[in-house]
């Protein structure tokens, strides 16, 4: 049975093209994409942010993963003949033909400063940190621009009525692009409102995990202090060879 290839592996093949270089009498087709209004020719196939680099473009921020998982390649575009703004990942989305592209470095949003311990576990504690959350129209822009496809508009309405335990469902895989907040009417901050109520679920809806509770009673005794002396007091060296050698969990 062929070994499923590990993420890392994954992301590694499909950066080869920028990572090895191109050489253009390999390239069978290309595309024309537009970035921040200048034209260029680049292998078709490629992401967004692959393409930008063969570009020439280097990414000083707006970079992270590389699959998806950090938020932090944000893009929006429009392609030739559509009206219509798309949002997407950079490193999700492969380039089109014709494709309008523009990066957005930082989504500006105000980020409320509380702590979850002095907070009463109801919807006013939503309400109080982002008032906003009652401008909501239910447009559903917000869902629409979502590149993990979550129902962002669904997880509001819960908001609005104070379901902390759905809100902390549907939000989970939220990656904080900030795309649907910058898409929003309303100007809501769809994300920082999630991250809140998760984490007044966390505090207050949850029960702590018994495993956790005999954890914490282990630290305390002391059972893992040599294992941690060693891993403060090692080289770089030894840091790597620990690091290569560490135990893995199966696929």
């Amino acid at each position: 049975m062929k070994k499923k290839k590990s993420i890392m592996d994954r992301i590694a093949d499909s950066s080869k093209s920028f990572t090895t270089g191109i050489d253009e009498k390999d390239i069978k087709y290309w595309v024309k994409i537009y970035i921040m209004g200048k034209a260029y020719k680049v292998p078709a196939g490629l992401t967004i942010m692959q393409a930008m680099e063969f570009a020439g473009y280097r990414f000083i921020r707006s970079a992270g993963c590389r699959a998806g998982f950090c938020g932090a390649c944000a893009t929006v575009y429009r392609k030739s003949g559509d009206y219509k703004l798309q949002t997407a990942m950079a490193c999700q989305t492969r380039v089109e033909d014709e494709m309008f592209l523009v990066q957005i470095p930082f989504s500006p949003a105000d980020k409320a400063i509380y702590d979850i311990n002095k907070e009463q576990y109801n919807v006013n504690v939503l309400l109080k940190h982002y008032p906003e959350l009652a401008r909501c129209v239910a447009c559903n822009t917000c869902t629409k621009s979502c590149p993990q496809d979550l129902e962002v508009m669904d997880y509001i309405q819960d908001a609005i009525r104070g379901d902390f335990e759905a809100i902390a469902d549907k939000s989970f895989d939220c990656i904080q692009c900030g795309l649907c907040a910058i898409r929003c009417p309303a100007e809501l901050i769809q994300y920082h409102i999630a991250q809140l109520a998760r984490r007044m679920y966390g505090r207050y809806g949850t029960q702590e995990p018994e495993h956790l509770k005999a954890r914490l009673k282990e630290m305390k005794k002391g059972k893992y202090k040599d294992g941690w002396d060693k891993f403060f007091k090692a080289t770089a060296k030894e840091l790597k060879k620990m690091y290569a050698e560490r135990e893995r969990e199966q696929d």
